[in-house]
């Protein structure tokens, strides 16, 4: 059987801290870069920027808020603002004639800065509290972003993303685009796998589980959830700014609404916190789940020759889609990752069953 651990053996410190020592698994990781590295020759171009580009992008930001939720056990109800941060200064960044790269760099930067003065007032405080802290910069800067014209030109106003270019390449059309939104989310993702192996993540860890005994053992409790605000807001802040310029290629104040922070906590829980393939199937679960049972709603009274108004058609994917998640979270509740790991568990001691634990 291909999926053992049956002659795996670690031989040395490095063959014992790899990320995947199942063969298997590194099988399965080249085939899936290889598909999205050719998935703009394999699917029609409305596929790609419709459904794979903004979940690449939507990915990348669930990975950012899941190292805050998931890694250092601390919510966040604001996490669209810090996208809105990104977009807003790295448009302008572009604008004054800055390169795209640094100006990527930029909005993070500029994002976990802001981020970083809400997380000191924020982080004296725990639970609903901490809620309700990042609730309040999600409406300020949603305040700020409308009522600044320097910022955003107005309420109502659009700026549209310029032209720029990727490490000296043009980016004009919907592959280079996709290229970009990909190679940011392989660094991300990279960066994610290796937090769990190093003491900045088992700190983060330590302090999740219990901060006062993390506190007791010589781990500074505020100092590592104010690190995790500042990469969660900088990693935010860089996925709002490739959601700008590859997939909306324009920013208005309504896209990082309150609306948009639910979703993206949502697909943190969904997915699995303090998983980096659960926020994947996350992401892919709230944005796709609404468009595949809105397609089936659809073609199931056409079959059906059902006479209902649209208005209730266009509803009962909603009602679907809700089910959906609440069914997840009361049989899986760690998410669609534990999914995963089940099946997976399953394969590594089949046919035994020394594994259902």
């Amino acid at each position: 059987m291909f999926y053992r651990l049956a002659g795996v053996r670690h031989t040395s410190y490095a063959a014992d801290r790899a990320l995947w020592p199942v063969p298997v698994d590194r099988w399965q990781i080249r085939a899936l870069l290889a598909l999205a590295v050719g998935a703009p020759f394999l699917l029609p171009d409305l596929y790609l920027t419709s459904y794979l580009l903004p979940w690449l992008v939507w990915s990348t930001a669930a990975l950012g808020l899941n190292l805050l939720m998931g890694w250092a056990g601390q919510i966040h109800l604001g996490y669209a603002a810090v996208m809105a941060i990104g977009a807003y200064g790295a448009i302008h960044a572009v604008r004054l004639g800055i390169p795209f790269e640094l100006a990527l760099l930029g909005s993070g930067l500029l994002s976990a800065a802001i981020g970083l003065v809400f997380g000191f007032a924020a982080l004296r405080v725990k639970g609903l509290y901490l809620a309700i802290s990042t609730l309040a910069m999600q409406y300020l800067v949603d305040w700020i972003i409308s009522h600044v014209p320097a910022i955003s030109g107005g309420s109502q106003a659009t700026l549209q993303a310029p032209a720029f270019r990727f490490l000296g390449v043009p980016v004009a059309g919907d592959w280079s685009r996709y290229y970009v939104a990909l190679a940011v989310c392989v660094l991300v993702t990279s960066f994610l796998l290796n937090v769990g192996r190093t003491s900045f993540g088992r700190a983060l860890a330590a302090v999740r589980e219990k901060d006062f005994a993390a506190a007791v053992i010589g781990v500074n409790a505020f100092y590592f959830k104010l690190m995790a605000f500042w990469c969660s807001s900088f990693l935010g802040g860089v996925s709002g700014a490739v959601l700008a310029f590859c997939y909306y290629r324009a920013v208005t104040p309504e896209q990082f609404n309150l609306d948009v922070s639910i979703q993206a906590v949502a697909m943190v829980i969904v997915g699995g916190m303090g998983s980096v393939i659960g926020s994947y199937l996350g992401a892919a679960l709230v944005l796709l789940a609404p468009i595949v049972l809105n397609n089936l709603v659809g073609a199931f009274a056409r079959a059906a020759a059902l006479p209902l108004h649209q208005e209730v058609l266009s509803h009962i994917p909603l009602i679907l889609y809700g089910v959906l998640i609440v069914g997840f979270l009361l049989f899986e509740p760690l998410g669609l990752a534990k999914v995963y790991a089940n099946i997976r568990n399953y394969f590594l001691v089949w046919p035994f069953r020394h594994a259902r634990h």
